[in-house]
């Protein structure tokens, strides 16, 4: 691959070697999603699937030459969001303008926007990602972004 470097090829592989669970150079594309954010990538999971990524396992199986073109392609994708991003849509909801927002309206917006969260992934975030609620209900949700983007 022409637009990717060495050390990102190197990295490719050792992913790539991680998930050939069968030591026979293929991985299963239901694994593209979690492969691509191994190595620090962000894609949605409509991009994995326009991809080639696959809902079942044992559907389809690609080659490591199949795999570095996708790399390479979500790598230059600029759809991905930024902390910057984030954080301004979680300003939306600091009605006093003081870097809090309602715990319960945070819940709601993993739940409904975007690439909408099942509520046990929702829990699961919010559990490892917020901080305790004040006596108000509201969180300080820069902490939570952080933890969140980490």
């Amino acid at each position: 691959m022409a637009d990717l470097s060495a050390r990102d090829v190197e990295r490719a592989n050792f992913v790539f070697s991680i998930y050939d669970f069968e030591g026979n150079g293929t991985v299963d594309a239901v694994n593209l999603g979690d492969m691509l954010r191994a190595l620090n990538l962000n894609p949605t999971l409509a991009t994995v699937e326009k991809l080639g990524g696959t809902k079942k396992k044992n559907e389809k199986k690609l080659k490591l030459d199949e795999f570095l073109p996708i790399f390479s392609q979500v790598k230059k994708d600029k759809e991905q969001g930024t902390f910057e991003d984030f954080l301004e849509c979680l300003k939306l909801y600091d009605k006093e303008e003081n870097g809090k927002m309602m715990a319960a309206e945070l819940a709601h917006t993993l739940l409904s926007l975007g690439e909408r969260l099942e509520d046990a992934e929702t829990d699961i975030v919010l559990k490892d990602c917020m901080d305790q609620e004040d006596e108000d209900g509201f969180i300080p949700y820069e902490p939570f972004l952080k933890k969140m983007m980490a």
